[in-house]
């Protein structure tokens, strides 16, 4: 998203308002489908309370509460974000919680009878086009050139790189047939098993572990409500939701 539409979205969300029971949550775009199920178990249980959903790259929606967007909760595909914003005291540190984890892929569109088993296939001829997340805003982009440059393919792919906004739109870009190949999670590519098919899986030690932290904005005006729909992320019944589309369980220590 570019800083015109950074500006966009903050005057949309403002004026919008917020109601005495609304809460506005940040969310990384491949936990969309997790999230509204659970935001519809948790507004159910809390009459009146109203959950807004601002989905998008992890990178734009940390811009967004930088421009001071109304945010309450913040939901990130990458630690890196919310570190960074931890450092500006944007978010409230002691709320900050690792809930999920999620892994690499490389996808193909589901017709494709071109044959891409391992990472260095991509630098076959017929593998023309190939579509990441933006490393500047997407978070599976940055995880994509981490394990790109560990596999010393980066700078010699770079012909065929296509950059998305987001990693959905990667998702799409594959599902359409407009690239050959595209860099996107487990969980996306298991969302649209009729369009796409999995190629092969990067080598987990090739990039660090995709782990989802989230935390309430310190601007919050609904910092209960926020630490509240966060908790349930990390319940057994969050988890369960979680593992239903995919999501593994954070590391160990992560935060």
């Amino acid at each position: 998203m570019r800083s015109g539409a950074v500006a966009v979205a903050l005057v949309l969300l403002t004026a919008a308002g917020a109601g005495a029971q609304e809460v506005t949550v940040s969310v990384a775009v491949s936990l969309k489908e997790a999230v509204e199920e659970l935001g519809r178990g948790f507004m159910a249980a809390r009459p009146g309370v109203s959950l807004r959903y601002n989905f998008g790259a992890s990178g734009d929606l940390q811009k967004q509460i930088e421009a001071g967007a109304p945010i309450d909760l913040f939901l990130s595909a990458a630690q890196r974000q919310m570190d960074e914003l931890e450092k500006r005291n944007l978010v409230v540190a002691g709320s900050r919680r690792a809930f999920a984890r999620n892994a690499l892929t490389v996808i193909k569109p589901a017709d494709s009878r071109i044959d891409i088993a391992k990472p260095i296939d991509l630098l076959e001829p017929r593998v023309g086009r190939i579509v990441i997340g933006s490393p500047k805003t997407v978070p599976a982009g940055q995880y994509a050139e981490e394990s790109l440059r560990v596999l010393g393919l980066w700078e010699r792919l770079q012909p065929k790189l296509v950059f998305s906004e987001n990693v959905r739109q990667a998702l799409d870009y594959v599902a359409r047939g407009e690239v050959d190949a595209g860099f996107v999670y487990t969980t996306d590519a298991a969302l649209r098993a009729q369009g796409v098919k999995e190629a092969f899986r990067p080598p987990e030690d090739s990039y660090r572990p995709v782990v989802y932290p989230g935390a309430v904005v310190a601007a919050s005006k609904q910092p209960a409500l926020a630490q509240a729909f966060l908790d349930l992320l990390n319940s057994p019944q969050g988890r369960t939701v979680l593992s239903r589309f995919g999501f593994q369980p954070p590391p160990a220590g992560a935060r």
